[in-house]
């Protein structure tokens, strides 16, 4: 049994820094400056609060974790890697590019199922994108994430190593392209190639729902690509892209980490 909540604690903290810094020395966009918006340290509080609850709530769901489960997993020989004995770096490739799929696909998924999109609103309904946004999930959300990559450890098989590996990299990335930061115009052009930029990401967070359902991969930018959900650029600039859910206008009581977690029980004003 290994943890390996150091190893994701210490370089999430130092992706987390590193951007927060970014953004507050060269910010992309302002803060909505609306009679309904929430202040800064408001919308802070409900968005950091969120992700402490959910990894309390990880924890008391799967205690040791999905890495700890995935040891158990090739322990007893179950899934299909541990039947076919791969080698280990094949394995391991295998199952990063298995597991963002899936992710992906899940990410489609709570926009598509009603139910599953009243838990992933709270995560829309943030009116300004940040690095902070990145942390916006409610925990219930949280505890279907981690069943659904459970199932996938179990039938597949995925080593532990590939386990901290990708959620090392889903956090980190997660983190990168909800920043409230632009790139240079000739990195962003070649980075988005390959990877989901914030300017590409941002237009997942529009109001309008034919740009809210585009670009729902957190890394790479292929399966947007492979599977039809790409959108290169927003009818609007990437400075005024209006960001949020339209039928939550009244954002400010939305913002706190009580209305957070009771969002998805409450109807819409």
């Amino acid at each position: 049994m290994i943890d390996d909540t150091f190893i994701r604690v210490g370089i999430f903290f130092t992706i987390l820094a590193t951007m927060m810094l970014i953004e507050l020395c060269f910010p992309a966009r302002q803060l909505p400056n609306k009679q309904h918006s929430p202040t800064q340290s408001t919308r802070l509080l409900g968005n950091f609060g969120l992700i402490v609850i959910s990894g309390f709530t990880s924890r008391l769901i799967l205690p040791i974790g999905l890495a700890g489960f995935a040891l158990y997993c090739a322990d007893q020989q179950w899934g299909l890697f541990n039947l076919l004995q791969l080698p280990v770096w094949l394995n391991i490739a295998l199952s990063l590019l298995l597991l963002d799929m899936l992710i992906y696909w899940q990410h489609r998924l709570f926009h598509k199922v009603p139910l599953l999109w009243k838990l992933h609103q709270v995560h829309h309904a943030d009116a300004h994108v940040d690095t902070s946004t990145g942390l916006r999930f409610h925990p219930l959300e949280i505890v279907a994430s981690i069943a659904i990559k459970g199932i996938a450890v179990f039938v597949l098989g995925v080593p532990a190593v590939a386990v901290i590996l990708f959620e090392v990299l889903l956090n980190g990335f997660a983190l990168f392209n909800h920043a409230n930061i632009r790139l240079p115009r000739k990195v962003e052009k070649v980075t988005r190639l390959i990877l989901m930029t914030q300017i590409l990401h941002r237009i997942h967070h529009s109001q309008l729902y034919k740009e809210s359902n585009c670009n729902f991969g957190f890394s790479v930018i292929w399966w947007d690509r492979l599977f039809g959900s790409y959108a290169a650029s927003a009818t609007k600039p990437d400075s005024k892209i209006d960001i949020g859910l339209a039928e939550y206008p009244d954002a400010k009581d939305n913002a706190n980490l009580w209305g957070l977690l009771m969002m998805p029980f409450t109807r819409k004003k």
